[in-house]
């Protein structure tokens, strides 16, 4: 499996701007510029694009590691947000946020730890491997 993602870009940094479009077309020429990275803008930016991606990944890895230990799934919603340190120029933290339905017969800790497997083997945070990852979990 491959998917693409094209960028574009016109001009110098601070007042350049550019489009974003994805092979599906759910991004279709979606602006970025350095306001909606570093500031308020319209627009996406990469760090907001990584947070969904890796929600999406992690939340689509708990649900099949929860379906392989035979626990059907309910509700899972996740939040993350990504840090960029700006004094590194690097991605220092990715705080993962889930909160879930109760699952009849999993208690809180064995959720817990399905979740935790799911964070390491969700194939975004392998690729964040030198990224500190933490996850908190709200189970209801």
């Amino acid at each position: 499996m491959k998917r693409t993602a094209k960028a574009f870009w016109e001009g110098d940094l601070k007042i350049g701007h550019g489009t974003l479009s994805t092979q599906s077309q759910v991004l279709d020429q979606t602006q970025y510029s350095f306001n909606t990275r570093f500031a308020e803008g319209i627009g996406t930016n990469p760090e907001e694009l990584l947070a969904a991606s890796h929600a999406g990944c992690f939340t689509m890895a708990l649900a099949y590691a929860l379906s392989q230990q035979k626990f059907q799934p309910g509700e899972l919603n996740t939040t993350a947000a990504v840090t960029l340190d700006m004094a590194t120029g690097s991605i220092s933290l990715i705080e993962l946020e889930l909160s879930a339905t109760a699952i009849e017969g999993l208690s809180f800790d064995g959720f817990q730890e399905i979740a935790l497997q799911a964070k390491t083997n969700c194939v975004i945070s392998k690729a964040l491997a030198g990224v500190q990852i933490e996850l908190t979990v709200s189970y209801r």
